[in-house]
């Protein structure tokens, strides 16, 4: 038996009846030889996590656009405190962990520039509409070294639904689901208050006494509440008493920080950029990088400019605004 053969082996011993098997998986888009070490779901992880638009997540905001401290979150770190929270369901509920981590990793490679603030000025102004999510699925299928990655039905299923209505088809996906609402619920609030955005006693009392007084309680309350509701069962769940409590601290999040705080004012000037990029390569798509350029003949002159700036980070974006549009020194 090959390693990859026996860690196949061990997982069906090993895991849940419920959890998805590595040797089931549905597939690949385009059939590929397996590998003697790694499971499928270890390849898709390995593969996430060595291309370009996982390293650009480290240059991309979470909610605060150009913190000047060293300890706000970016969409990196982000996606890695995803990937360890939905890691832990999954170990305790006894689903695939490489599957979820693969999920966890790849389910924010489609974020734009300036966080959900470019996503809302793309999904304006591009005709099509858009979707974090599913431009993340776009990279992983097409865009990222111009080919995708060509990873397995589950991981690209958990990916697109990652957000929204839809449910994923795995539990894994489900953990990641909510894996993505715990991490960034809370750690908004860490980072809003150490920017001061809020303050610990604004935070309603109520929501304290259920979920815990400290950021290390509220996080262990809810992955504590979804293991002892989904234990033993074909779904991945919270109490209701534990989600209405997220619910509503969430909606105090967008209360407090999301929507017209401090923490929002340099929104309008990141969408600005966002707007006047779209308009200059869709009016000059020869400015476009070669390899883009050479798409021209079979992808539409907008879709191709929406891949562009969504894959942009803040600071290229910034530096290719001022580029074009800010005029340089004249040297005598």
């Amino acid at each position: 038996m090959t390693v990859r053969e026996i860690s196949e082996d061990l997982e069906q011993k090993q895991l849940s009846q419920y959890a998805a098997l590595s040797k089931n998986s549905r597939g690949r888009l385009k059939e590929t030889a397996k590998c003697d070490i790694r499971t499928e779901f270890q390849r898709d992880r390995d593969r996430i996590i060595h291309c370009k638009a996982f390293r650009r997540l480290k240059h991309k905001t979470q909610v605060f656009i150009s913190p000047e401290g060293d300890h706000y979150r970016t969409r990196l770190t982000h996606t890695l405190e995803v990937a360890q929270i939905g890691r832990t369901i999954a170990r305790a509920l006894r689903l695939n962990e490489d599957l979820t981590e693969a999920i966890a990793l790849g389910h924010d490679l489609g974020h734009t520039p300036f966080g959900h603030a470019g996503e809302e000025v793309l999904n304006k102004i591009y005709p099509g509409g858009f979707k974090h999510s599913q431009q993340s699925l776009r990279v992983v299928d097409l865009l990222e070294g111009g080919k995708g990655l060509n990873l397995t039905y589950e991981v690209r299923d958990g990916i697109l639904k990652h957000t929204g209505a839809d449910e994923a088809d795995t539990l894994e996906g489900k953990i990641v689901k909510l894996s993505d609402r715990i991490a960034y619920i809370n750690h908004d609030i860490d980072d809003a208050l150490r920017g001061k955005i809020i303050h610990a006693e604004s935070i309603p009392v109520e929501l304290l006494k259920t979920l815990g007084e400290t950021h290390k309680q509220r996080i262990n309350t809810m992955i504590v509440d979804i293991i002892n509701e989904s234990s033993g069962k074909n779904d991945v769940t919270m109490s209701k008493t534990v989600k209405a409590a997220m619910d509503q601290l969430r909606n105090f999040m967008f209360e407090k920080v999301y929507i017209g705080s401090e923490a929002k004012i340099e929104e309008k000037k990141a969408q600005n950029i966002i707007g006047e990029l779209y308009y200059y390569f869709i009016e000059n798509p020869q400015k476009l990088p070669g390899s883009s350029i050479t798409k021209l003949d079979y992808t539409e002159l907008d879709r191709l400019v929406c891949d562009y700036i969504a894959g942009m980070t803040d600071r290229y974006a910034i530096n290719m605004y001022k580029m074009i549009f800010i005029p340089s020194n004249w040297h005598l």
